[in-house]
């Protein structure tokens, strides 16, 4: 967990549910956000557009959208007011841009 950004409280407790986000497998605990477990897993949630840098989030209130991704029906959702669920398929680029 060293490379992660979010640390848990409970760093053993199960991680049941998983998904994916950019091709990698994230696990997440029963009403984690997607967000949440993103960062638990990895130091970021996308990059930047218009700098290239690192996005991980910022207000975790639904009002910045610096944790946007898109699921794989092409909808764009906000990491941090979306909860993990078993087989979600996100990613951080809108999947027109990211093939």
């Amino acid at each position: 967990m060293a490379d992660s950004l979010l640390h848990p409280i409970d760093a053993d407790a199960p991680r049941p549910l998983r998904f994916e986000f950019d091709g990698a497998e994230i696990t997440a605990r029963l009403d984690d956000t997607v967000l949440a477990a993103v960062l638990a897993a990895q130091p970021q949630c996308g990059v930047n557009e218009f700098d290239g840098g690192a996005r991980a989030g910022f207000c975790l209130m639904g009002s910045c959208q610096e944790c946007t991704m898109w699921d794989d029906q092409g909808r764009r959702l906000r990491g941090c007011m979306t909860v993990a669920r078993d087989g979600l398929r996100l990613r951080s680029r809108p999947y027109e841009e990211a093939d």
